[in-house]
């Protein structure tokens, strides 16, 4: 992962930034006990407590440690032990492993935050440019473990019989149902898609690499839906049989849900005649107006084919979404129990779920990672995976942009995932 920046923001904005984004982390985790931020419920998740760890891990060691003469380390341990895969930086414990670590403490964990934000946050001032281009790497990398931080807490409370609230949600108001899905046009030909290197974008502000570099796609005539998918609706899939049906899954996706008897979205249940899910403030009954979320890219595309429709390319998405505010829509601005939400005009492009796209997550022509450890985050796992567009409720505001490409294996569903349609015209 590296930054895409031309040159190092001003030192006085970019401690700002550092400050909220550490501020918001240590408020995600505020009502969870030391047990609460310790467990792991699968490999896929990773303890709270290790995302406060991990992160920090991040900005004592490629900034600190690399940039600050006479830099000691908070506990020359703990690399080992909130390491995530940079094989640069050498050994490190197994991710499936990561709940059993009960010390250090969450408070101890706390403590060395503080640490590494006073020492930055006084050494950030004098920092060359490279540097600060890795303070804001780093911000932008702990945005992404905020939205994992609260997907993980979730899939941790699921899977505890009685499925506790992390916070207490508002009272649910009843919205009219959208109308019929409408159809956008989309653009033809020759598009420009992704971001411009460097150089010829110096004041763009940031992009992860594989966002880059900046070519042109060529699309055929096509519509994208002008919202995504309902409750609602999904409940009308099920109803027809959809989860029984192998006409509509892929071979992949059938052989999934056979195999993990999946028969709706994750975190739904049948009681009696009503669908409930369970949220970050407990279970409640499933909202038919709001954005279906957590399906994997089986069941999208599922859906998609039972609809007569099918997925978005990527770039298609991308030259749609152009002309939106990707900081505008349902996304995390403070903690609290987040969920997609009803809206009398639709969802945007941004906001409440993360959209899967048809494409696979595959580097762009010349593309070329960077050089060093942080140049292993992206380029790496360009193999198995599909593109998500767009934001979610749980993306802290400002961390998105129409070309930023989100990926994850094509069974994962414990994101906030939904679909939005396509068609070929």
């Amino acid at each position: 992962m590296r930054t895409e920046t031309g040159s190092a923001p001003a030192s006085s904005a970019l401690g700002a930034k550092f400050l909220r984004t550490r501020a918001l982390s240590e408020a995600l985790v505020r009502p969870l006990s030391d047990a609460d931020a310790t467990i792991q419920s699968m490999d896929d998740a990773s303890p709270a407590k290790w995302h406060l760890a991990h992160t920090t891990w991040f900005f004592e060691t490629f900034v600190l440690r690399d940039h600050l003469p006479g830099y000691a380390l908070f506990d020359a341990r703990w690399p080992f032990l909130f390491n995530s895969y940079y094989e640069a930086e050498g050994q490190r414990h197994a991710r499936p492993r990561r709940g059993m670590l009960s010390r250090p403490t969450l408070d101890e964990i706390r403590a060395w935050r503080a640490h590494v934000d006073a020492a930055l946050a006084d050494a950030l001032p004098d920092l060359p440019p490279a540097a600060q281009a890795l303070v804001l790497l780093g911000c932008n990398h702990e945005e992404q473990h905020q939205e994992l931080l609260l997907t993980d807490i979730l899939h941790h409370f699921s899977v505890n019989p009685l499925e506790p609230a992390v916070w207490q949600g508002a009272p649910k108001v009843p919205v009219a149902m959208p109308g019929p899905i409408g159809w956008i046009a989309g653009l033809e030909g020759l598009v420009a898609v992704g971001v411009e290197p460097m150089a010829a974008r110096p004041d763009d502000g940031f992009a992860f690499d594989c966002e880059g570099p900046r070519h042109q796609a060529l699309l055929t005539p096509h519509a994208l839906a002008d919202r995504t998918v309902t409750n609602g609706e999904w409940a009308g899939f099920i109803a027809d049989g959809g989860y029984r049906d192998p006409r509509h899954w892929l071979s992949d996706g059938w052989a999934w849900v056979q195999k993990e008897s999946v028969e709706a979205p994750l975190y739904w249940r049948r009681e009696g005649e009503v669908w409930t899910r369970f949220g970050l403030d407990g279970r409640r009954p499933v909202d038919p107006a709001a954005p279906v979320t957590h399906v994997s890219f089986f069941e999208a595309d599922a859906y998609a084919s039972w609809a007569g429709a099918r997925l978005p390319t990527e770039f298609e998405w991308e030259a749609a979404a152009a002309a939106h505010d990707p900081a505008g829509g349902n996304q995390l601005d403070a903690a609290g129990p987040v969920e997609p939400r009803p809206s009398a005009g639709g969802p945007a492009f941004f906001g409440d779920v993360w959209e899967w796209t048809g494409s696979a997550y595959r580097p762009y022509p010349g593309f070329r990672p960077a050089a060093g450890a942080v140049g292993e985050y992206n380029g790496k796992f360009m193999s198995g995976q599909f593109v998500l567009r767009g934001s979610s409720c749980a993306t802290p505001r400002g961390h998105s942009r129409a070309s930023y490409r989100n990926f994850f294996y094509p069974h994962q569903r414990w994101q906030f995932t939904g679909v939005r349609l396509a068609k070929d015209l």
